[in-house]
């Protein structure tokens, strides 16, 4: 059992489409936090430190050694999601970068979890793209992970997750429910109980939803603002900070670690 953890990522990890009544993000990790808390005898303490909008290289710069310098047992990373959006990505140096990451984290004497995000590609413009070079990078991931002191979870081949229920408005992340999904699989992956009032099980044995249509409002909300950052060189997480920047005790009875 891991009585402390630190994720690191971008807005898949900081929790974007699970907004909580009073603004916070939630998200998947935050659900590990807490389903780690209610499992252990021990208080277990957490910290996010991903941003939104980061691609690999700087995700890894600005997040892993501060996390590594807080000495979890524990921590997450999940990166490579925006490197593969763009017109051109290196996948051989996205698998590098995590490859080389995971290295660092276990020759700490820490461990690893390193997992996929989910695949959003059957909700998304150009999706049959994003898929292809989603199942490149998991393929080669999974061909290069280290063995020891590593947990992978992969989320792109939970074919469950596909389904509109667990999608936000935008289609490209998680609701409540996706981001509960993943952090069942996390859990189950580290042998740990996934909580029953999350609904998990439940939820997936409801009937799938259908799937909606992409409407003009729907691109002017949410397709025309990403294409506008990318051609000025902006992010959704300029300017922003880590939600959780250091170790903190978790509340297992809350409905967010803080």
């Amino acid at each position: 059992m891991f009585t402390s953890y630190i994720a690191i990522g971008d807005s898949f990890t900081e929790g974007v489409g699970d907004e909580l009544p009073d603004g916070r993000t939630r998200g998947w990790a935050d659900f590990v936090a807490l389903g780690l808390a209610a499992a252990s005898s021990e208080p277990v303490r957490y910290a996010n430190l991903a941003i939104r909008g980061r691609k690999l290289g700087p995700l890894i710069t600005e997040q892993l050694q501060p996390a590594i310098d807080q000495r979890p047992q524990l921590i997450s990373l999940n990166g490579g999601g925006n490197d593969i959006m763009r017109p051109k990505v290196s996948m051989e140096s996205v698998v590098t970068m995590l490859d080389d990451a995971a290295t660092r984290v276990t020759a700490a004497g820490l461990h690893m979890l390193l997992l996929s995000g989910a695949n959003p590609t059957a909700h998304l413009p150009l999706g049959s793209v994003m898929r292809r070079r989603g199942d490149e990078l998991d393929a080669a991931v999974r061909a290069r992970l280290p063995l020891d002191n590593v947990t992978f979870v992969d989320n792109w081949v939970d074919e469950g997750l596909g389904d509109i229920r667990y999608w936000s408005v935008d289609r490209l992340h998680l609701n409540s429910l996706g981001h509960a999904r993943v952090a069942s699989n996390v859990l189950t992956a580290l042998g740990v109980p996934v909580p029953a009032e999350w609904g998990v099980d439940e939820v997936a044995a409801a009937p799938a939803g259908e799937k909606s249509r992409r409407t003009v409002d729907y691109y002017r909300r949410y397709v025309l603002p990403w294409i506008g950052r990318r051609l000025t060189g902006r992010s959704s997480g300029d300017g922003r900070t880590a939600k959780i920047p250091s170790l903190t005790i978790v509340d297992p009875s809350a409905a967010a670690p803080l």
